[in-house]
């Protein structure tokens, strides 16, 4: 009887395992790709002015931004952050322009 039991058991446990398949790998080649991730208003200004596109952007409403000499103090900063330290020179109106500038940017697919 316990011979029964413990084969029951057995049965019990190792049925499922043996009656589990694995589901066929999917094509994806059809899909479209993705879109290319392109830095936004809310990125840090590094990301913006290392992408060649967004660069363009921020050197139309702040000509020179690229190499001005406290760089290195603001790019980790986003332009909202830098704007209250800036004397005046980000304003919201050019961190609007900027943004919707970055908006009417083509999305590019990822190659």
């Amino acid at each position: 009887m316990i011979k029964s039991v413990l084969a029951a058991a057995a049965l019990a446990v190792l049925a499922p395992t043996a009656l589990a398949q694995t589901a066929p790998a999917q094509d994806h080649s059809n899909h479209a790709a993705p879109a290319t991730a392109r830095p936004t208003i809310a990125s840090p200004i590094k990301d913006l002015l290392n992408n060649a596109e967004t660069a363009a952007v921020m050197e139309k409403h702040l000509p020179g931004v690229a190499q001005h000499p406290m760089r290195p103090q603001f790019e980790d900063m986003t332009l909202a952050q830098v704007m209250p330290m800036s004397g005046g020179m980000i304003s919201q109106a050019t961190v609007d322009a900027i943004d919707a500038d970055l908006k009417a940017l083509p999305q590019t697919p990822a190659s």
